[in-house]
């Protein structure tokens, strides 16, 4: 598979990722440069990562997965999607309950954006694409979708006032409906 064929399934994995950065930076207007290369990096890991493990699981899980994948990915987004949601209708502006930097959360929004991720590299193992390249070009690719996100949420996130964790949710809530609709109509 050549590196244009690669780069434009990135891009199309990115997708998610984009939108979960783009409501990071808008709950976050305050984020630093730092904590959001840590978010993009998270992301990007997982992303580039669950692509490599999927092609080294290859076809082994490939039925189980197409049959929940898509189940699994709407439980962890609508999840955290309600709980921003319910922050955001707080009156009180309690910084703590509005950090997305928590690492059991960052872990399962990178978990859930990727399980697609995981899909294709099952369906590069059957293409025999160069995995460790793949890898590293969807992981960068990713990266830099998810700073650029989180700018543009930063500088939106500065204009939207307090409220905006419940559009951050409704995004999440937004990507898992997406992913199972892509799959139930895929079937």
């Amino acid at each position: 598979m050549d590196y244009f064929t690669i780069i434009a399934i990135a891009l199309g994995l990115s997708f998610d990722t984009f939108a979960v950065s783009l409501s990071y930076g808008v709950v976050r207007n305050g984020v630093l440069f730092r904590q959001a290369t840590v978010v993009a990096f998270v992301l990007a890991l997982f992303q580039g990562g669950l692509t490599v493990a999927g092609y080294f699981l290859g076809s082994f899980i490939s039925e189980f997965l197409k049959a929940t994948d898509h189940w699994i990915a709407l439980a962890l987004l609508g999840f955290l999607g309600v709980k921003m949601i319910i922050e955001g209708l707080k009156k009180h502006k309690d910084e703590e309950a509005r950090d997305l930097n928590k690492t059991l959360v960052l872990i399962t929004i990178a978990l859930g954006t990727s399980i697609d991720a995981f899909a294709v590299g099952i369906s590069f193992a059957l293409l025999s694409v160069a995995i460790w390249q793949a890898g590293f070009i969807i992981g960068t690719v990713t990266f830099f979708a998810s700073m650029t996100a989180i700018r543009i949420g930063k500088s939106a996130g500065e204009r939207l006032g307090n409220k905006v964790e419940i559009i951050g949710g409704l995004i999440l809530i937004a990507i898992g409906i997406k992913i199972v609709i892509e799959h139930l109509m895929a079937a």
